[in-house]
């Protein structure tokens, strides 16, 4: 997704511990790892005119953290517990200019209701191997098992990436794409997306 902008980029892991703190309210968690894994990365490019992107996603059922489910009883247990339902995705962006020490954050909240799928269907996605690094454990644009009947908010954000909240982030300090991104997301995600616009335009949508 993020090639879709036209920056070129390199991948850094920061391996940190993503367990959530005591109470800690879904926004507030995405927003501190998000953070966090931004600043662990920049510490290795000190000094160096680059921008360090860190992101964070998780599944909100109510005032429940759902994250990636380590293995198949878990992945059961949250596609069971999110079918029929609408629940939040949270995904928090982190935007590091280092030459500057600046860091920029934005959060990105989203409505999803997911269709009433099978037990059948399920085992058969969890047999796919797709639930497993996926938070809440299911793809919104997974073309086989398609969890989601309705939505409101970034489709690109359920999928781990804002693309305009980056955007609008990134113009902060002037560090614009080359590409359309707004075009780009939505040629290659087949969605046309009534939010755009107001996301550039700073608006507190999606």
């Amino acid at each position: 997704m993020l090639a879709w902008t036209g920056w070129t980029f390199e991948t850094d892991a920061a391996d940190l511990n993503e367990d959530p703190l005591p109470g800690e309210p879904p926004g507030e968690y995405v927003s501190r790892l998000a953070g966090e894994k931004a600043r662990t990365v920049a510490q290795r490019y000190a000094g160096e005119p680059v921008f360090i992107l860190a992101a964070d996603t998780t599944v909100a059922d109510g005032y429940d953290l759902l994250g990636k489910p380590a293995d198949a009883q878990e992945a059961r247990a949250m596609l069971r517990r999110l079918r029929g339902r609408t629940h939040q995705v949270y995904t928090a962006l982190a935007l590091m200019d280092v030459q500057n020490a600046v860091l920029m954050q934005d959060v990105c909240v989203s409505q999803v209701t997911m269709r009433p799928y099978s037990d059948v269907e399920i085992e058969n996605y969890i047999q796919s191997g797709d639930p497993f690094d996926k938070a809440g454990g299911y793809a919104i644009q997974h073309a086989d098992f398609r969890p989601v009947v309705d939505f409101g908010g970034c489709f690109a954000s359920v999928m781990g990436l804002p693309l305009c909240h980056l955007q609008r982030t990134a113009a902060r300090v002037n560090f614009v794409p080359p590409h359309n991104v707004p075009q780009m997301c939505q040629n290659n995600l087949k969605y046309s997306c009534p939010i755009w616009q107001a996301v550039l335009d700073g608006e507190s949508v999606g």
